[in-house]
């Protein structure tokens, strides 16, 4: 691929990506922020992998348009290219395909990642093997971690020394209301619906897809729809919500029906079930007070 080329279809993919989130009813300012991001890398002359080798993200993140969000997307584009979110917009993502990628992992173990954690992306691996939660998945041991950790610091090209931490995400309030919204519209037959490349053998366009805001969190709820999930017969129920902030990459957790406990019959962001459990406590104790105030 020559200069220019590589430059196009970065542009190419960056309009698809706007074309798709405008058809899929999402804000005007992330379908605006991704043409003016193609408009900004069309315009350029030097080539985005030199000045990404050169520079690093923060060369790319300094390129009028170009957040942290589009910058990790050239990134995954010059490394891999594919770029996952787009995929994902398309209903053709294989997560699966992306994690063998990496040494170490074949497809029984990707496949298991996948549908235990929801990762899709080696940006979302990543996290997950600093943040603990790559390491409760079986047959992964400490060995194998640490093994990962360095082939997706070479194949990333930086290192993240922090975990994840509740405030780097928006609140399980945010979070429930969205899924909230989702699973109504979804029964209401009001989203838009993607066809899976996944256990859709026919082809056909069934699952909704929103997209939504709260505050400054942009959100993009859709049914998991993994091989654990239509196993145990929970596609409709476990909902999983990508996410980002207005300048940071994007995220994601799941929703789910909790059955056991405290919190059995109620809707449940998995990994954060104690402010979960302080939530619907504080909403029944300002239910309480305002029921005693009329």
């Amino acid at each position: 691929m020559d200069n220019n080329a590589f430059n196009v279809a970065v542009a190419a993919c960056f309009d698809q990506a706007a074309d798709l989130l405008s058809q899929q009813g999402a804000n005007p300012f992330r379908i605006n922020a991704y043409r003016r991001g193609a408009e900004t890398v069309r315009g350029l002359e030097a080539d985005l992998r030199v000045l990404l080798e050169q520079g690093g993200i923060k060369a790319l993140v300094a390129l009028p348009g170009i957040g942290s969000g589009m910058a990790a997307a050239i990134r995954e584009m010059a490394m891999s290219g594919r770029w996952t979110k787009l995929e994902r917009l398309r209903g053709e993502t294989d997560p699966i395909g992306i994690l063998q990628t990496i040494p170490g992992i074949g497809p029984r173990l990707a496949g298991r990642i996948h549908d235990e954690l929801h990762i899709d992306t080696l940006e979302q691996l990543e996290a997950a093997a600093h943040d603990g939660r790559l390491a409760d998945v079986e047959g992964i041991g400490d060995r194998r971690v640490r093994a990962i950790r360095v082939s997706l610091e070479s194949s990333l090209g930086r290192r993240i020394p922090r975990s994840r931490t509740a405030l780097d995400g928006p609140s399980v309030g945010d979070l429930l209301d969205v899924d909230a919204e989702y699973r109504r519209r979804a029964a209401a037959g009001d989203l838009p619906k993607i066809a899976p490349r996944r256990f859709n053998p026919d082809g056909r366009a069934w699952l909704p897809v929103l997209h939504t805001q709260r505050g400054s969190w942009h959100f993009t709820a859709l049914f998991s729809n993994t091989r654990k999930a239509h196993d145990l017969d929970r596609v409709r129920d476990w909902v999983v919500l990508y996410f980002h902030g207005d300048h940071d990459r994007e995220d994601q957790c799941t929703v789910v029906t909790e059955h056991r406990g405290p919190l059995a019959g109620r809707r449940v962001v998995r990994g954060r079930e104690r402010e979960c459990e302080a939530y619907y406590d504080r909403v029944g104790a300002d239910e309480e007070r305002i029921g005693g105030e009329v």
